[in-house]
């Protein structure tokens, strides 16, 4: 677990490999009921932990201004970090389905007995350090998702092109 301090908040991160109760995670999160609230993101489409802080930082400040699109912060996490204007198709995209196995898990002000919770509600994962994210990432899927040309990744790197899409996505 990584943590990281943005806005006066903090943000753990946790990288797991071999998780096998994917499916389990998406019902509880769907229904609502998964305890404590946190955001997984499907870590296969994560080059590296910058974009997941500017989402983290646009969902912050969302929240702030009282406008989240979503229903709760974590949700707009993932919803911001997908870059598209469709929750439903963020959801999809970027967070967890069924048969994901490589999950990135993010929780807003956690305290050390809710990161232990969550450790607990993972099943069969194996926590990785975050260095792994970008050795571990499917460039091609992420160029597919975010259209991102050669000719991009000819002056910027993939995490930057994430980043710009995340940021300008409102102003589209």
């Amino acid at each position: 677990m990584k943590l990281f301090h943005i806005e006066g908040n903090t943000l753990s991160l946790s990288l797991y490999t071999d998780v096998a109760n994917s499916k389990e995670l998406l019902d509880l999160m769907q229904a609502g009921t998964i305890e404590p609230e946190v955001a997984f993101l499907n870590a296969s489409l994560i080059p590296d932990a910058f974009p997941v802080l500017v989402a983290a930082h646009k969902a912050l400040v969302a929240k702030n201004r009282e406008s989240l699109t979503t229903r709760t912060l974590h949700s707009e996490l993932v919803y911001n970090y997908s870059g598209s204007k469709h929750i439903t198709e963020s959801f999809k995209r970027c967070g967890i389905s069924e048969s994901t196995t490589y999950v990135l898990v993010a929780r807003f002000d956690a305290s050390e007995d809710e990161m232990k919770a969550i450790e607990k509600l993972i099943k069969g994962g194996k926590e990785i350090d975050l260095d792994e994210l970008q050795a571990r990432a499917n460039q091609a899927q992420i160029q597919k998702h975010y259209k991102i040309s050669g000719l991009e990744l000819g002056i910027s790197s993939v995490a930057e092109a994430i980043v710009n899409r995340i940021a300008a996505r409102d102003a589209l």
